[in-house]
Order: C-alpha cells, then sequence, then structure tokens
C-alpha cells in the first residue's frame, strides 16, 4: 500500500497539507488538516515533497514576509463563508472495509461524523445507545461547514437497536432562536445493512442523516389577556387545577381496538396500529405526568406487531427506567410492564 499511518500528505485540492490517522480501505484513508479529521481517497491526496521541494527557494530574499497561518486569522474573519449554502446538520455514518479470510470485502466498524453544513456553530450533547442503554457520550461544539469525528463504532454491534439523541444550542446565543434543539436517529440493521450495499455500489463515501435543516425560533409568547378569550368564547382553566380538567391516570391500559374505538371493521391494519400507538402515547404521558411507577401495557399477542412497535417506543422514551414481557396469570404474554424513573 502507497500510505501509511503517520504519512505526511498533501491534500490536492486545497494544496493544503496534513497527515494520515488511519487506513479506512484499499481506496480510502482518514485525513487530519489543522485539526480537522475527515476521509479522503486516496487519488485526492500526495505526498508533499515535491510541492515542498518546488516551493523552496535557493536564495531567499533578506526581508523575506512572515509567514501567517490560517488559523491564526481572528474568527470573525473566517467564520462565515456566505458562498456556501446551508444545507443543515447530519449524522454521517462511514463504514471502514476489510477483506475477512476469503478475501471478501466486509465492513469492520462505522465511524460517525456529525457534519454543520451551515455558516453557525453550534455546541452539541451527544449520546449513542445500544438496544436503550447509553453506550458512548460526548458533549463538545462544532463550528461552520465543519466535520466534526466523535468515535467508532464496531459493526458486530448494530444488531443491537443502534440510536443516537443529539442536543444543540447555538456557540452564540440569539435572543429569537431557541435555547435548545433535541434530535434523534434510530437505525434499523436490516436498512443500514442496505445502505451500506447501496453505497458501495454508488461509489459514495458515508450513509447521511438529516438532523435539522434550519435551527428552530424561539416559540413564542402570546400575550393575549383571559378576558379576551373568554369573550371569543374559548374555555379558560386556572393553571393551578388543570388537573381536574385531564384524564385520571391508569396503571393498566389495554390497547385492543374494540377497547379503543366502537366501530372497526372498516379500517386497515396501518389504521388500527397508528389508533393503537396514539392511544398508547397518551397514557404514557399521563403516566408520566401524574408520577407513576409502573404501567401495564395490554397489546395481546397476536402476530407481535404492536408489541414490537410498543417495544420498540419504550426504548427511546425519556423516564423509562426499563420494561418487561413475561408470562402472567391474568395476560400470558399479552402485556409489557414498565417501570419509570424520575
Amino acid at each position: 500500500m502507497k500510505y501509511q499511518v503517520g504519512d505526511e500528505i498533501l491534500v490536492l485540492l486545497s494544496n493544503e497539507e496534513g497527515r494520515i490517522i488511519d487506513i479506512m480501505n484499499d481506496e480510502m484513508v482518514m485525513i487530519e488538516v489543522r485539526g480537522v479529521k475527515f476521509p479522503a481517497y486516496m487519488d485526492q491526496i500526495d505526498f508533499p515533497y515535491f510541492k515542498r521541494f518546488s516551493e523552496k527557494k535557493l536564495f531567499p530574499s533578506k526581508a523575506a514576509p512572515q509567514k501567517i497561518y490560517v488559523d491564526q486569522i481572528p474568527k470573525e474573519k473566517i467564520q462565515k463563508n456566505d458562498s456556501k449554502d446551508d444545507e443543515g446538520i447530519w449524522l454521517n455514518i462511514v463504514p471502514k472495509f476489510s477483506l475477512d479470510d476469503f478475501n471478501d470485502e466486509v465492513v469492520e466498524s462505522l465511524k460517525i461524523f456529525l457534519s454543520n453544513r451551515t455558516r453557525v456553530g453550534y455546541k452539541f450533547d451527544y449520546e449513542q445507545l445500544f438496544a436503550g442503554l447509553a453506550d458512548f457520550a460526548l458533549a463538545s461544539t462544532v463550528p461552520p461547514h465543519t466535520d466534526f469525528y466523535i468515535h467508532d463504532i464496531p459493526f458486530a454491534s448494530v444488531n443491537d437497536s443502534l440510536s443516537f439523541f443529539i442536543d444543540f444550542s447555538l456557540m452564540e446565543p440569539h435572543k429569537k432562536k431557541a435555547d435548545h434543539f433535541e434530535t434523534s436517529v434510530k437505525i434499523k440493521p436490516k436498512q443500514l445493512f442496505q445502505k451500506i450495499e447501496q453505497l458501495k455500489e454508488d461509489n459514495k463515501i458515508s450513509i447521511s442523516y438529516p438532523l435539522f435543516e434550519t435551527y428552530p425560533d424561539k416559540e413564542e409568547d402570546n400575550q393575549i389577556t383571559i378576558d379576551i378569550l373568554r369573550n371569543a368564547g374559548f374555555k379558560v382553566y386556572d393553571a393551578s387545577k388543570i388537573k381536574q380538567h385531564i384524564p385520571a391516570a391508569r396503571t393498566v391500559i389495554d390497547l385492543h381496538i374494540e377497547k379503543i374505538v366502537d366501530r372497526h371493521g372498516h379500517l386497515t391494519n396501518a389504521e388500527i396500529i397508528q389508533i393503537q400507538l396514539d392511544e398508547f402515547e397518551k397514557w404514557f404521558e399521563l403516566a408520566q405526568f401524574n408520577h407513576l411507577p409502573s404501567m401495564v401495557i395490554i397489546h395481546g399477542v397476536g402476530k407481535g406487531k404492536l408489541k414490537a412497535e410498543i417495544h420498540d417506543l419504550l426504548k427511546v422514551k425519556k423516564g423509562v427506567k426499563h420494561f418487561i414481557n413475561q408470562y402472567s396469570d391474568l395476560y400470558g404474554y399479552g402485556a409489557t410492564e414498565v417501570f419509570f424513573e424520575y
């Protein structure tokens, strides 16, 4: 192989020098240029020695100007690049390939990048989970138009319900912008395998998941008087008595469709599932609002579609300590018990 880890290189497109920090596969390497790490094809880089030799002066002038590096320029002069379009924030996954004993190309690990394709810098709190349990966390910042390398994930772990949660805030707060913005990505193994195969066919570098296109504005506080609302015919309740107007929380909810709606023969399976999930969301939020220690969700056995959907939601719900689906005398295997933490 032409390159090795630690080799100094020249990025042909930008004429910048850096070094190789990882060999990803036979065609790609991970490089670092002025503290920024990103993948590159081998035909996009070269050794810097010819450049250095060609630029070397045999008789340097006596008053040679002092060289100024980009990272010495004040930030306000390089923070924005108006020639670049804002394309939002993305989570990029770069598969690292290797050859197995049969000389077949296999994925060894996944390199996770946060790509800021905007003219604004962000702070972020990153958390990566397997099966709903935190595996890796990081708090840092990502400057404008920057790819930020976060960490590697062993490819063998992808089957354990891989998901990501990221909480963003502005590096320079703005009074009209939200204090923070939470977003998440949940990856199903089968879909990821298909994306990797498509990536190889298309000869692309990474799999990209959009996190947000535009950072949200702060919610407006509508200063409308209570009298105006009353006069307009709206019912106005005292906030201190809000619980009086909310249904009482239940420790057991039955999601069988006949328990939710009277007539359901005209509904499709997809419509039935959506009604059941909406009912689950309502009672789940009420249980947390009333600080219930636990609740039982009756989903039935059937083909297991509703149970699978409920379990997928519980894995990413905040405040869920754990949940179990075991045999009981009352429900058999048709119910799941959820335990909360506050």
